[in-house]
């Protein structure tokens, strides 16, 4: 898996924990879905967000290799 689809399965995970937990819990949990789509937002014009650097630095390769 790739950093771009492993980034919008972390991200997904995110919107869809703190949407729950917002409804269940307690209403400010909104603020963090709010972060997770800010950060979204502002990667679609950086190409860059905290969490890509993190997966990096992890070992996630950035493409996957050509298929032969």
């Amino acid at each position: 898996m790739t950093v771009d689809r492993l980034l919008r399965l972390i991200a997904g995970f995110f919107i869809l924990l703190t949407v729950a937990l917002g409804v269940w819990v307690h209403s400010n949990w909104f603020y963090f879905t709010a972060f997770v789509g800010l950060n979204l937002f502002q990667s679609a014009f950086t190409n860059w967000c905290p969490m890509m650097t993190i997966l990096r630095k992890l070992g996630v390769p950035d493409t996957t290799p050509c298929r032969q």
